[in-house]
């Protein structure tokens, strides 16, 4: 479909102002003044105080730490695990069993619950 040119829209015209141009003409007249002068040398002396103010500085690192206890956490190396507490004995299928309370279970360095000289490996020294 062939659309014909839309005719163009006219708006209602800008007026600006006016501008005014204003020509100068010069005629040079020359008129004589006389201004005397008369010199005073006046030497000033200035005493100029110096004064310093030395000043050190120093640096201070602060460094914290903290240390947070989260509890036990199996499978961690360094974790605790607890020994027989009130209520728990010896039942069927407990015991002292392979992969329990000797050397080579849990952790590395994990706690069994045994105090010094106790435990399996004791031999009395």
């Amino acid at each position: 479909m062939y659309c014909r040119p839309r005719p163009s829209q006219v708006m209602p015209a800008v007026v600006h102002p006016t501008k005014c141009c204003v020509t100068h003409s010069f005629q040079n007249i020359v008129v004589p003044h006389i201004h005397p002068t008369h010199h005073t040398h006046v030497n000033h002396i200035n005493y100029e105080n110096q004064h310093s103010f030395p000043q050190t500085q120093s640096n201070v690192n602060q460094v914290t730490q903290s240390n947070v206890n989260t509890g036990p956490r199996p499978g961690v190396a360094g974790a605790y695990s607890p020994g027989m507490g009130p209520g728990m004995g010896m039942g069927p299928g407990m015991g002292m069993g392979p992969g329990y309370g000797g050397p080579g279970t849990g952790v590395a360095g994990a706690s069994t619950g045994m105090g010094p000289k106790q435990g399996p490996s004791f031999s009395g020294r």
